[in-house]
């Protein structure tokens, strides 16, 4: 108990603080009275001086500087770890969460919760799944604790500015069929699963998780996201060819979707988890302010 007590009052450090995910997790944290450390390359950014005011200290870290990496994670006792290509490449995700680990298996971090993506692990041939397998395979071998956990697909996506513009249309666009579901998870779900795992290191150590609030088609988002935003909204699926001319990544991933598609037992999950709040899609929707207006935008 002792032991228990003296890990849980050092610093959870959380990379992707000022993010969805990062955000999330660390808000969670000091919801659960935990303190944080959020690692950001601008401590000065509004989104980590908000962080900030809350109770997380902000602190520089450049996956890129090894020697902020090792200032940033001394004296951590965990570590929410998370890494993505966009705005890089995916050999650079890889070296960058390679280095990351690397320097928190050098500072002695106790656990290291690492989000993935939902399965991940199986070889599935979407570039930015199988960078992340490779980081997931790195982890291993470092000799760390280490929990996995493998988020489905982000609502938080459907809010974005890209989607936004079709939707001010009152059309929600996906790569699915309309009535096709998936799996879905919010940004703050996998922030209140993944404190969950960093409150139960024991419990959770050399586990990995794929996790996901509900099932649900494109319809049934389009419906939510109507009925939140008061403008009718109504789905229509994207050809994958089409979503091939802006991204080969997304276009396998979707493909992957369609053709295999992935694999969550959300009531076992939740059975398990109780004490998780699983956001649901309406949930999600009604808690966000939509600013959508109906017929076509007005050019300017």
């Amino acid at each position: 108990m002792t032991q228990m007590t003296d890990r849980a009052q050092l610093p959870v450090a959380v990379t992707g603080a000022t993010g969805a995910q990062g955000g999330a997790t660390a808000r969670a944290l000091l919801r659960a009275g935990r303190p944080v450390r959020a690692l950001t390359r601008d401590p000065g950014a509004p989104a980590a001086r908000q962080l900030a005011s809350l109770g997380a200290e902000s602190v520089r870290a450049d996956f890129d500087d090894p020697a902020s990496l090792a200032a940033a994670l001394d004296g951590a006792g965990a570590l929410f770890a998370m890494s993505t290509p966009f705005g890089t490449d995916l050999d650079t995700e890889v070296r960058q969460g390679s280095a990351l680990l690397d320097a928190a298996a050098a500072a002695g971090v106790r656990h290291v919760v690492f989000t993935s993506a939902t399965n991940a692990d199986r070889s599935t041939g979407i570039p930015h799944f199988d960078s992340k397998q490779r980081i997931e395979r790195h982890l291993a071998g470092l000799g760390l604790p280490w929990t996995v956990i493998g988020p489905a697909a982000f609502l938080d996506n459907y809010a974005n500015e890209w989607t936004l513009e079709s939707l001010r249309e009152g059309v929600f666009h996906l790569p699915m069929p309309p009535g096709v579901p998936i799996p879905v998870i919010a940004a703050e779900s996998i922030g209140a699963f993944a404190a969950h795992v960093l409150a139960h290191p024991d419990a959770y150590a050399g586990r990995r998780i794929d996790i996901a609030s509900q099932w649900c088609t494109g319809e049934q988002i389009a419906a939510a996201i109507a009925a939140a935003s008061g403008r009718p909204v109504r789905c229509e699926e994207v050809p994958l060819s089409v979503v091939e001319t802006y991204s080969a990544d997304l276009a396998a991933m979707f493909r992957y979707f369609q053709e295999v598609g992935l694999d969550i037992d959300t009531a076992a999950l939740h059975a398990e988890h109780p004490t998780v709040d699983w956001r649901t899609l309406e949930d999600w929707a009604a808690g966000r302010t939509w600013t959508l207006r109906d017929g076509p935008r007005e050019e300017v």
